[in-house]
């Protein structure tokens, strides 16, 4: 039996606490030379893609305020392009795009 949608909205809002309880207090220096950090904050940010390519167009639709596409595409390129991935994006992602994304999970989703 398929997934509700709104399992997939909890599993990005259980992606986003978990990449906050990783980063807690970190530098970008610090995330930069800690590879484990890395490694769990870009399987968090995969699970979020993941879970926005999976929620129907109906339900996006709803907060044109995000950029879902753009969440899809990031990850495809953490998937597809690891061996590439600019870290300074991803901490950016990090640190000013996830709040958005929670509020807009819990108020109009």
């Amino acid at each position: 039996m398929p997934r509700d949608y709104k399992q997939h909205i909890d599993d990005i809002l259980e992606a986003i606490n978990c990449i906050r309880e990783y980063t807690a207090g970190m530098t970008f220096a610090s995330f930069e030379a800690d590879k484990k950090t890395q490694h769990a904050v870009i399987r968090n940010l995969e699970i979020i893609g993941e879970a926005a390519r999976i929620l129907p167009d109906e339900v996006k639709d709803k907060s044109p305020e995000i950029e879902w596409y753009k969440i899809v595409a990031l990850r495809n390129i953490l998937i597809h392009e690891y061996f590439g991935v600019n870290l300074k994006i991803v901490w950016d992602i990090v640190r000013n795009k996830l709040d958005e994304i929670e509020i807009v999970c819990r108020t109009k989703l």
